[in-house]
């Protein structure tokens, strides 16, 4: 039982891996941490702040709404994504 077990575990730290990868690769690609650097800039919980945008970012190829108070409108991708809570996802 556990020798079956071991060639899932590995795949699935494999997938993983690339998932993890890519969003990386994405978020570098379209510019992301500049413009969520700007996005952040007086966010309290600046931490989270990035994270969440450079997430939001990577999803919504690179649009990001310029400024720390910029509407969300800018970008409708950004400004659609939804937490599971229902409430904005992306700062």
């Amino acid at each position: 039982m556990k020798l079956a077990l071991a060639p899932l575990v590995i795949v699935s730290l494999v997938v993983t891996f690339l998932v993890v990868e890519s969003s990386i690769t994405s978020t570098s690609e379209f510019g992301c941490d500049k413009k969520c650097e700007l996005r952040c800039s007086r966010s309290g919980r600046r931490d989270r702040c990035l994270q969440y945008c450079g997430i939001c970012c990577g999803k919504c190829n690179g649009c990001v709404p310029l400024g720390p108070y910029a509407d969300r409108a800018e970008c409708p991708c950004y400004h659609d994504l939804k937490s599971s809570k229902g409430t904005h996802k992306c700062p």
